[in-house]
C-alpha cells in the first residue's frame, strides 16, 4: 500500500469543514481592517529566499532545477513571495498596502506535533507605513484574528531598539552569538557566551531587559534612546485598541531581519513548540530589487491553532435528503435541482435503498430535513417535507417546500 510522505496529512470532509470555518474566521477579521487578499505562485527563484533568511535556508527547503537550469525552491514561507510581489506589480500603488494571504508552504524538517513538511500560514503585511500607529494595527489585527478563531493564546511584545542599543559595540557575528545565548533561556550560557566576548558586565543590563515588566524598567537599562517616543506610543495604541499584550523585550530572534517592533503569540496547550505567530517591522524590498519601503506584517502557523483547538463541531447550514421510490425518482430529480438552484443543499440516495433506509441515512448525515416524493407525490404533483429536529412534515407544493426552507433559514 503507498503511503502519503512523510510530513503531510491527509484532510477528510469532517477536518476539512473545521479547517475553512476556521479560514473563514481569519479571512472575515483581516476584511474589516482593510486587508485585501493576495496570491503568490508555490514555488520562486530560489535565491529569493536566500536573500531574506541567508545560505541556512537552503536545507530547510524543497528545491529542484527545472528543465531550463534554473534553481527554483517550493516557498517555505510568504512574506518573502509578498514582499516579490509588491516590488514586481505594485510599488507605485498608493500606499499603505494591506494585504493578507492563506497558502501552503513547505519545509524539509523533523515532523512533530502542530510542525509539518506541508503547512498552511496565514499573515497580513502592512506596506509603505513606518509610523507606532502602523506597528499598534499590525498587532491588533493579529489579535483579532486569533480570538476569532476561540484558541486560547497571549501576545508578546517589544521592541530590538533597547536590544541593538546594549550590542551596539558588537560586530554581526557576536551580536548572532549573545541572541543565540538569550534564546536558549539559559543564564549560565548567556553569562560564558559574554565572557568569551569580553563584556561580563552587559548580563545584568541583558537579563533585566528580559524581564522588564514595564516600559519604565526598559528605560531604566537603556536611558533616553531614539526609539523610546515610538515604542511609547505603539503601547499606548495598543491599549487604546483594546489588545492585552505582555511586554517582552527578551525577543531575540530576527535581529537581522527585523527592525523595530517585534511580537509574539502562543498557545497554552502546545507544550515546547506552543508558538503560533510571530511578527514585526521590517525591510526586505531592497533586496529583491526594489525601492526601501517599510513593513510590518505576522504569519500565523495555521496548523498549530487547529492543533491547539483541537476537534470541534463546524456550524453546519440547511441541507436536504431526497427520499424517493425508484418509480418516482425522475420526480425527485426535478425536485432535488429546485432546492440547488434555490441555494439549499440536496442530497439523492445512489444505493436503490428502501424508504426507510434512505430516512436513516439522512439522519445520520444530520441533514435538516428530508424531501419524500413517492409515487403518490409524484402522481399528485406535491411533496412531503419533513423536519427532521422536530420531526414535524407538511405536504406541499415543491415552490412551497422550498420557501417554508428558506423561510426558516431566514429565521
Amino acid at each position: 500500500m503507498i503511503q502519503k510522505p512523510r510530513g503531510t496529512r491527509d484532510f477528510l470532509p469532517d477536518e476539512m469543514a473545521q479547517r475553512r470555518e476556521l479560514e473563514q474566521k481569519m479571512r472575515k477579521v483581516a476584511a474589516s481592517f482593510g486587508y485585501g487578499e493576495v496570491a503568490t505562485p508555490m514555488f520562486e527563484e530560489q535565491e529569493l529566499f536566500v536573500l531574506k533568511s541567508g545560505e541556512g535556508i537552503l536545507g530547510e527547503m524543497y528545491t529542484f532545477e527545472d528543465k531550463g537550469g534554473r534553481k527554483i525552491a517550493l516557498r517555505p514561507e510568504l512574506t518573502a513571495p509578498t514582499i516579490r510581489a509588491y516590488v514586481n506589480e505594485a510599488q507605485v500603488a498608493p500606499k499603505p498596502l494591506r494585504w493578507f494571504y492563506f497558502e501552503e508552504c513547505f519545509r524539509y524538517e523533523r515532523p512533530q506535533k502542530g510542525r509539518y513538511r506541508q503547512f498552511w500560514q496565514f499573515g497580513c503585511e502592512l506596506i509603505g507605513a513606518d509610523t507606532p500607529e502602523a506597528d499598534a494595527e499590525i498587532v491588533a489585527v493579529a489579535y483579532n484574528i486569533l480570538k476569532s478563531t476561540g484558541v486560547r493564546f497571549v501576545v508578546k511584545v517589544g521592541h530590538l531598539a533597547p536590544m541593538k542599543h546594549l550590542l551596539a559595540n558588537f560586530d554581526t557575528f557576536e551580536q548572532r552569538k549573545v541572541m543565540a545565548a538569550l534564546d536558549k533561556r539559559d543564564e549560565e550560557i548567556l553569562k560564558n557566551t559574554l565572557s568569551e566576548l569580553g563584556k561580563p558586565e552587559l548580563f545584568e543590563p541583558l537579563m533585566g531587559l528580559t524581564k522588564a515588566e514595564s516600559l519604565d524598567d526598559v528605560f531604566k537599562i537603556t536611558g533616553d534612546i531614539p526609539e523610546k517616543e515610538r515604542i511609547i506610543a505603539t503601547f499606548n495604541y495598543l491599549k487604546a485598541l483594546e489588545v492585552p499584550v505582555i511586554l517582552n523585550f527578551g525577543i531575540a530572534r530576527g535581529l537581522d531581519y527585523y527592525t523595530g517592533m517585534v511580537f509574539e503569540g502562543f498557545a497554552d496547550n502546545l507544550g515546547a513548540e506552543n508558538q503560533i505567530l510571530g511578527g514585526g517591522v521590517y525591510r526586505l524590498a531592497h533586496l529583491f530589487g526594489g525601492k526601501d519601503t517599510p513593513c510590518c506584517g505576522f504569519g500565523i502557523g495555521f496548523d498549530r491553532v487547529a492543533v491547539s483547538i483541537g476537534e470541534f463541531k463546524p456550524q453546519k447550514g440547511v441541507n436536504v435528503a431526497v427520499v424517493c421510490t425508484k418509480e418516482s425518482r425522475e420526480a425527485a430529480y426535478k425536485g432535488a435541482k429546485a432546492f440547488r438552484d434555490a441555494g439549499i443543499p440536496a442530497v439523492m440516495d445512489v444505493l436503490d435503498r428502501g424508504f426507510g433506509a434512505q430516512l436513516s441515512s439522512a439522519i445520520k448525515a444530520e441533514a435538516t430535513h428530508a424531501l419524500v416524493i413517492g409515487t403518490k407525490e409524484a402522481e399528485k404533483g406535491t411533496v412531503m417535507l419533513k423536519n427532521l429536529a422536530t420531526a414535524e412534515q407538511k405536504e406541499l407544493t415543491l415552490s412551497e417546500a422550498i420557501n417554508e426552507v428558506l423561510n426558516g433559514i431566514s429565521r
